[in-house]
This record gives structure tokens, sequence and C-alpha cells, in this order.
């Protein structure tokens, strides 16, 4: 396999597939949300604050869910990802919540390509830069799109969640970025039952990698944050040991599992 040339035709076909599954997902709760639940978590609400009035460009948005609840909080939002599937979910949500959201089809790299306005905030959160190859090409998105003063606010699983296998029993990838981790995927994290399977592609991406290439295009961090637990119980073995927040079980706080960064332009 090509990887340069087919990663996105592999990855795409994987998340369309999931789609519906996710949409139907108690992970997901759809149903309550279109009655106005939102999705959004405590770590990213903390770190976006106030958003009424902000202009806001969502990137890698699945079907969603997140950009709608940005603009329920009052923000004027623009959701984008690659998955056809995924888009049209969101244009269906967005419909019936009446929310001032638009959706884009297209990969994080030729956004410019197809949108040409700049934002507040620049918002992307929870499993989306390990399905890129490039981070100097995506921090140069993310700059490019951002208004001078501008904030870009980033939550993403840690890298050391990464290095392990499924189980959490051993360390099977490297820490900083190698070559293409190929898996053979089945199911979902939504829906481990569901009856898919697909190869993926994606790449494990350093603390370093990440903030250098975003300071290396024109940001400045202000703000970096590691947590000891996820909002998500989306790996293998978790436990709920406070409401909302999960870690692995047999490793308890041993484990960094999300990071945050808040950089400016």
């Amino acid at each position: 396999m090509n990887l340069d040339n087919n990663y996105l035709e592999y990855n795409k076909k994987a998340w369309n597939d999931k789609v519906q599954y996710h949409v139907e997902s108690e992970f997901y709760s759809h149903s309550e949300f279109l009655k106005g639940q939102t999705s959004l978590k405590k770590i990213e609400l903390d770190l976006l604050g106030d958003v009424s009035g902000k202009k806001i460009l969502h990137v890698q948005c699945h079907f969603g869910q997140d950009t709608i609840s940005l603009a329920r909080m009052g923000a004027e939002t623009v959701g984008v990802d690659f998955s056809e599937d995924a888009i049209r979910v969101a244009k269906e949500a967005a419909a019936i919540t009446n929310a001032n959201a638009r959706f884009i089809c297209c990969d994080v790299y030729s956004l410019p390509e197809n949108l040409n306005e700049t934002f507040d905030i620049v918002f992307t959160s929870y499993g989306t830069i390990g399905w890129l190859p490039d981070l100097d090409k995506w921090a140069k998105v993310v700059s490019r799109f951002l208004k001078p003063g501008g904030t870009f606010v980033f939550a993403e699983f840690h890298p050391v969640v990464w290095m392990f296998d499924g189980s959490f029993s051993r360390i099977e990838y490297a820490y900083l970025k190698d070559d293409a981790i190929v898996e053979a995927e089945e199911g979902t994290y939504a829906d481990s039952d569901a009856p898919l399977k697909n190869t993926t592609v994606n790449w494990n991406h350093g603390l370093s990698e990440v903030i250098s290439r975003l300071l290396q295009n024109g940001l400045t961090l202000t703000d970096f944050k590691e947590y000891d637990y996820s909002p998500y119980n989306c790996f293998s073995g978790m436990d709920e040991f406070e409401k909302g927040k999960f870690r692995i079980e047999k490793l308890g706080r041993k484990l960094p599992m999300v990071y945050s960064l808040i950089m400016k332009k």
C-alpha cells in the first residue's frame, strides 16, 4: 500500500462506515443531543470560555455535534470533515436544531481551497491529529484561518496513550512519529459490536512535534495542560472513577490521558 497516496482513501471509508453506528450509539446520545443536550465536555468548555458572538472554525468535526453545541452557545460556526456521510448527518442536525452552523466536506489539508474566511477561534478535539501524516501542513492550515489575535483551542488524547496495544498490556508503538501505523480495525469505539472491518492508517505525534509546528507557524503558546483522565469511555478496560471521568482501570493515575493547548496568533 502506498500510504502517501492512499491513507485518505482507507481512512475515509472507515469513517464513512462508522457514521450510522455512531449516530445510533449510546456513546453519542444523538437523540438527546438533538433535544438540546450539549456534546462538549468540561475540559474544552473551560478552555473555550464565553464564545458568544465569536466566529469558530471546528476542524475534523465528525457529524457536527460539537460544532452545533458551540453554535447553541452563541457562536457562528463552521464544521469541516472529510466524511461525506458525517457531513450529511451534520447538515441534517443543523437544520433540525436551527443552529447557526455551516458544514464543509473536505480533508484538513485541502481546506484553503474550499474556504476563504478567518475566525476568532479554531477548535479541534479528541482523536484528530493521529489521522494526519504532516503536522507542519496542519499547523499552516490552523494559522491560515485564524484572525490576528485569534485563538487555537486544542484538546487531544495524550500521545503516551497511543503507544500501547489495544488492551493496554504492553508498549507497542513509538512515542515520537515513526512509520505509519496500519491496523485492521473491527467495530468502533462507540459500538464495539458493530459489524465493521476496515484498514486504518494513522501516526503518533509527540508533544514536542505538535507544539513546535504550531510555534513555527506564527502561534504563541499561552496555556498547556495534561490530564490523568479521559472525558470519554472510549478505550479498553476503562473505569469511571468520577462522573464523566474515565481511566484505564489497571493503570489508575499512572497514565496521562489527555492534553490541551491554547495558542494565540
